[in-house]
Order: C-alpha cells, then sequence, then structure tokens
C-alpha cells in the first residue's frame, strides 16, 4: 500500500532531493515550501507522515507543529540545521515523533521514517478502526483505505464519511448531516451535502465497482451494503 508523505522544507535542492529519494523508495510525495502552505495540505490531504523543518518563512515548524497537534496525531519528523538540544526538547515537547540535525545521511532519515511508521502502527488499538466491510477508517491517523488501498480524502470529506461509518445502516437527513459535519453556524448552500455525496461516491464507489453509499428519496442518504 502506497504511503503519502509531506515534505515541509523550503530550500528547493534539499525539498527535490527528498522527493526523489522518497519516490524511489516507493512512497508517494507532496511538497510545500512554507509553514502555512503545509497547514492548508493537512487539511486538504491525508498523511502517513510529515517531514518538517524548523526554520521555514510565514510559520515556523514548531509553530506548524503545535497546530497540527490540535486535531491530528499524524507521525512528525522534525529537520533542523540547529544542533542545539533545546531545539531537539522543543520540538520532542511540542509533539514530534522524532529529530534530524542537518546534515543528514539519507540512510537514516529513510529508517527513522520506516521506524516512525512501524511504531505508529503498532500502536493502533482496535477501538480506533472504524469499519464497513473492506472500508477502513483509522480515526488517530486521519487514514482511509478500502481493501488496504489507501483512499486520499480531503479534511471535510474525511469528516463526512465518518459520520456516515459511525451512523451505517441508518437514514441520515440532509438537515442532520449538515449540522454535524458542517456546524449548527453554516449558513453557505445546502446543497453542499449533495456535493459532498458525489465527491465521496467519485472516490469510493465508483473506483471499487460498489455501491455503499445511497439516497434516501426526499430524506437524505445511509451508508449501507448493496
Amino acid at each position: 500500500m502506497e504511503k503519502r508523505l509531506l515534505i515541509v522544507e523550503d530550500e528547493e535542492k534539499i525539498s527535490r532531493f527528498l522527493e526523489l529519494e522518497l519516490t524511489h523508495e516507493g512512497y508517494r510525495v507532496d511538497k510545500a515550501f512554507d509553514g502555512k502552505e503545509a497547514l492548508e495540505m493537512i487539511e486538504d490531504h491525508t498523511y502517513a507522515l510529515i517531514i518538517l523543518d524548523v526554520m521555514l518563512p510565514k510559520l515556523n515548524g514548531m509553530a506548524v507543529l503545535r497546530r497540527l497537534r490540535k486535531f491530528s496525531n499524524i507521525p512528525v519528523i522534525m529537520l533542523t540545521a540547529k544542533d542545539d538540544t533545546m531545539d531537539k526538547v522543543m520540538g520532542l515537547d511540542s509533539g514530534a515523533d522524532d529529530y534530524l540535525t542537518k546534515p543528514f545521511e539519507i540512510e537514516e532519515l529513510l529508517a527513522r521514517i520506516r521506524v516512525c511508521l512501524k511504531r505508529i502502527k503498532k500502536e493502533v488499538k482496535s477501538n480506533n478502526i472504524l469499519t464497513f466491510n473492506q472500508l477502513e477508517i483509522n480515526t488517530d491517523m486521519m487514514t482511509v483505505s478500502f481493501n488496504n488501498e489507501t483512499i486520499n480524502l480531503t479534511k471535510k470529506e474525511y469528516e463526512f464519511l465518518k459520520f456516515l461509518m459511525e451512523n451505517k445502516n441508518i437514514v441520515l437527513s440532509r438537515d442532520l448531516i449538515l449540522n454535524k459535519v458542517w456546524g449548527y453556524d453554516y449558513y453557505g448552500d445546502t446543497n453542499i451535502v449533495d456535493v459532498y455525496i458525489r465527491y465521496l461516491r467519485s472516490k469510493i464507489d465508483e473506483p471499487f465497482n460498489i455501491k455503499f453509499i445511497h439516497t434516501v428519496r426526499g430524506v437524505g442518504y445511509i451508508l449501507k451494503n448493496e
């Protein structure tokens, strides 16, 4: 199963080097060049691990990590040019899973990535997994898969699918979905529920030739077997 990683590094040469090496190792790689862009990408995509530089424009790595830890336990390996114990302590206290000082050997980074991903996998408990047939959500990692194949969803698509799976085999009205997924203070287009149903079907039902998400005319939607 292909794992998707995010590199957050403002030095173009280092970012490109890491992208090539990680792609060669079989990872799917995205890149961000500043802290603000990184948070936006994390909001929109699901990552198995993040490689995060400390010294970044717009928002530094420590700030990114603190904000990230408010809503996600995605494993993070921090990179820094500073070989300073206090920096490392601060990073680890803020929620980093590992820390590597530049310059570093790529083999060491790859080994740390493997160890980190294995450790996270072992820590996952069964009560943090939502399943519906071959469809699975890991609520700790905020990852979605079908028959062990990763499905990349945006944050809102993930929240919507999670709500459907928590209420599988129950008919959910559009108003209830809107309130629970978008919030009671949402004042946008009420057709947003139907739009996101199409998004989910295009990423789950259609690619895997199944029909899990059903329309109940005049009421709403239900997640059930065909």
